[in-house]
């Protein structure tokens, strides 16, 4: 059996020449692995081309087995943040803030009932 590639529009189609295997007997003939093997060979090079554009459009990250980790799984831990006085006043304020206005709407839609 002679095996023939032929690229049409980045797609490959296998012609075979020789005996024809009619469907649903499965085959351990290596001339058919070895076909199967070719086109599983072909569908991972278009996959790893992709992966290569994608990562180029990320901004060229290296492929390392670390490439999808973000940064704070790398280094440990992450820190606690920590907030100074001042913040935390305004934050209190902004609250209380908020709250008033929330009584004072419940307020005046209790009076109009």
């Amino acid at each position: 059996m002679k095996l023939i590639l032929t690229q049409l529009n980045y797609a490959y189609d296998i012609v075979c020449e020789g005996e024809f295997m009619p469907r649903g007997i499965p085959s351990s003939d290596p001339t058919m692995l070895a076909m199967a093997l070719v086109g599983y060979e072909i569908e991972k090079q278009k996959i790893e081309d992709k992966i290569r554009q994608i990562r180029a459009r990320l901004g060229g990250r290296a492929a390392g087995a670390n490439a999808g980790t973000p940064a704070a799984a790398k280094g440990g831990p992450r820190r606690k943040r920590t907030l100074s006085v001042a913040a935390r006043k305004r934050i209190a304020a902004a609250q209380r803030k908020r709250w008033a206005e929330h009584r004072k709407k419940v307020a005046q839609t209790g009076k109009g009932a």
